[in-house]
């Protein structure tokens, strides 16, 4: 069964690892994360965004492929299904309401005190059901689903504290330097920042944009309290170069069945995700 992220990010907390977030796309995308959850005896979230949400045809459809999917495969390890940025009350409470075991609300657009409300909101609506948040503080550069930033916005550490203590969140995605999307150059975290952040409010940290970030800055986030680390584009451009090396390769040949090339695409995809459960130390702990 799907579990809130309470519990396991609460265990890498404790004993510094981190749990990857995992975007799923599709169907196929679904089972990938899931069996190489199964195989590397490793938790797993699996991230749901906006797009995806249109994409994959609502909410209801997305936990119902993921809950018939965990069954078919017998999946015996922690599982979240996880609502990625979500933008709003609603969209969080439509998301549990469908059984989704896991939320963030991204209130960091807004003014403090109103992502301090909607966050308490969400969260005591959340917890009720069983079902663990995730908040946002600072600003997050590069784009997700269209929201584009500019520049970062490093995280105020006395927010940062007001927010876990006013509103119980089980994580906080505390904006440190980290990017959505490709990095151009090296990631600069702010770990002076992050320490101080860790050491004020003793809950697990979350970080956003983990594709190319370096494994040592990675291992070096793990160790000042980051639990959670998401892991998408890394994963979508690994996908894509696949299937195009597959076209040009077979570009005399009829190509003629999408499950094989979008299968063909996900086995690379596989073995990203088994690098990161790794690096993360999350692998044989379950």
């Amino acid at each position: 069964m799907l579990v809130s992220m309470k519990d396991m990010l609460n265990n890498a907390y404790h004993e510094h690892y981190a749990v990857g977030q995992f975007n799923i796309n599709n169907l196929e995308w679904v089972a990938t994360v899931l069996k190489t959850a199964k195989e590397n005896r490793s938790p797993a979230i699996l991230g749901v965004s906006g797009g995806t949400i249109k994409h994959m045809l609502g909410f209801n459809t997305i936990h119902a492929i993921v809950k018939n999917a965990m069954d078919y495969l017998d999946i015996d390890v922690p599982i979240a299904l996880h609502l990625d940025h979500g933008q709003s009350y609603e969209s969080c409470f439509a998301a549990i309401n469908a059984g989704f075991s896991s939320v963030m609300f991204d209130g960091s657009h807004l003014p403090f005190e109103e992502n301090l409300e909607i966050t308490k909101r969400i969260v005591d609506y959340a917890h009720k059901r069983g079902v663990s948040v995730e908040a946002e503080l600072g600003t997050i550069a590069g784009s997700e689903d269209g929201i584009v930033n500019s520049q970062v916005i490093y995280a105020d550490p006395h927010q940062c504290l007001t927010m876990v203590k006013e509103t119980n969140v089980d994580c906080l995605a505390a904006a440190l330097g980290s990017t959505h999307g490709l990095y151009k150059g090296k990631a600069k975290l702010g770990f002076n920042e992050m320490q101080h952040i860790s050491n004020l409010i003793k809950i697990p940290l979350v970080l956003h944009g983990g594709t190319g970030i370096c494994d040592e800055d990675m291992l070096h986030a793990i160790s000042l309290g980051t639990a959670k680390i998401n892991v998408n584009t890394e994963n979508m451009y690994t996908w894509c170069v696949a299937v195009g090396k597959l076209f040009a390769e077979q570009k005399d040949h009829d190509i003629n069945d999408p499950r094989k090339v979008i299968n063909h695409g996900l086995s690379p995809v596989a073995e990203k995700i088994t690098e990161r459960m790794k690096l993360f130390g999350s692998v044989n702990r379950y």
